[in-house]
């Protein structure tokens, strides 16, 4: 046993306690957590590191494209999805597999580095599964689908055992989960969605899916306007008249598909409406936001205090490399707290711990609770009256893991 008392130690999904201390385990596990002077006289004899600053669980990075790593610095943003989307295409076809490799191994220890203990890895190659397993990452392996044609997108998932074997071979670890789900709903073909969502649901599973992103999306669910149909034929060599849309906004169309479910994790909802988060809500699923991503792609934010109005409060993903500065989760909840003063810093550490566990359907990551395993760092510093708004104020702060999970990093 040994205890670690802090200045603050933030718990995730409780009160900070001031002056706290944590009893773990061999294994990582929290035996017991508390003030200190309740803790210590209860584990007497147990070993003690002091640990000058605040205390955290592992973050929790709900969204990440693990694969583009290689293209950080090389995707020009700011003029909107469908043009940045293109040039990432472009940009990608130029990388090679030991650059692709390379990226994905450093991208992995930042995600370390920054204290991450669980990822929900959104991929169309898998190219991050062995990295993300060496490391001891827990969390959940989206296996992206596309295809805007019925029967070319019914061969793929049928093909995609056969591709899991190719690619990764035997699954490398019980902590990553595995699941096929769809891109987005302009990207899938409606009943693949359907099929997704539905086989995801009686397996147990979580699935993924990019929705009301950007305002392009909604002009081409809605209207089969904006840029996306020219892409479409430019890319696709999809003629305007082959192509179906449903004449339903991005979140009514995917309330029609099941797509709105406790098990499905919505992400962006950039674009969303206020009655939209609210039919969310009433749902039950799970929402991430990537704020940094959607500021540097379509410089706009996610409607933060439309979705805590609808009763939402939604995990954290930075995106990819090629959208984003860095993967560090923290870094997301300081861009929503400079812009939104007025949302406390407990709620936005909260999204990066917590709230991104939940949505990942895992609960002994994200908070420092009996009997969770969340790996446990220390932001160094003099935490002040508010240790939340201290850790989103100091992200070069030096952190420290002072108690990793058996196994790895997380």
């Amino acid at each position: 046993m040994r205890v670690i008392r802090a200045d603050a130690v933030i718990t995730g999904d409780a009160d900070v306690v001031r002056d706290g201390a944590v009893v773990v385990d061999g294994r990582g596990e929290v035996v017991d957590v508390g003030p200190a002077d309740d803790i210590l006289p209860r584990h007497a004899g147990a070993s003690i590191e002091r640990a000058r600053g605040a205390l955290l669980p592992g973050l929790v990075n709900a969204h990440t494209h693990l694969e583009l790593s290689a293209l950080s610095g090389h995707v020009p943003g700011g003029a909107g999805f469908v043009p940045w989307v293109e040039h990432m295409i472009g940009a990608r076809v130029e990388v090679s597999p030991e650059e692709d490799t390379a990226a994905i191994d450093r991208a992995v220890a930042d995600l370390d580095a920054f204290g991450t203990v669980a990822v929900g890895e959104v991929t169309n190659s898998l190219a991050a599964v062995h990295a993300l397993a060496r490391r001891g990452l827990v969390g959940c392996v989206f296996h992206e689908v596309f295809g805007v044609e019925r029967g070319s997108v019914e061969r793929r998932i049928a093909e995609l055992p056969r591709v899991l074997e190719e690619r990764v071979g035997a699954w490398p670890t019980a902590a990553l989960g595995y699941a096929p789900s769809p891109h987005t709903l302009y990207t899938t073909h409606a009943s693949a969605v359907r099929g997704l969502v539905s086989d995801a649901r009686d397996r147990g599973l979580r699935v993924s899916v990019h929705l009301a992103e950007h305002a392009a999306e909604r002009s081409y669910l809605e209207r089969g306007e904006g840029p996306i149909p020219g892409w479409y034929a430019s890319r696709l060599k999809l003629p305007r008249e082959s192509l179906e849309w449903p004449g339903k906004s991005p979140v009514a169309f995917a309330d029609e598909l099941g797509a709105l479910a406790p098990h499905v994790l919505c992400v962006h909802l950039t674009d969303a409406r206020p009655e939209e988060l609210e039919l969310v809500a009433r749902r039950g699923a799970p929402v991430v936001f990537c704020p940094r991503s959607n500021l540097y792609i379509e410089t706009r934010l996610p409607p933060l205090l439309a979705a805590r109005a609808a009763g939402i409060l939604p995990a954290l993903g930075t995106d990819s490399l090629a959208s984003n500065a860095s993967l560090d989760v923290l870094a997301e909840a300081r861009a929503l707290a400079d812009r939104f003063p007025t949302v406390p810093a407990r709620d936005l550490v909260r999204m990066a711990t917590w709230e991104g566990a939940r949505a990942l359907g895992l609960t002994d990551v994200g908070r420092i609770a009996r009997g969770a395993r969340p790996g446990l760092f220390v932001v160094e510093g003099d935490p002040g009256d508010d240790p939340c708004a201290f850790v989103l104020e100091h992200l070069r702060a030096p952190r420290r893991w002072v108690s990793r999970r058996e196994g790895g990093a997380s």
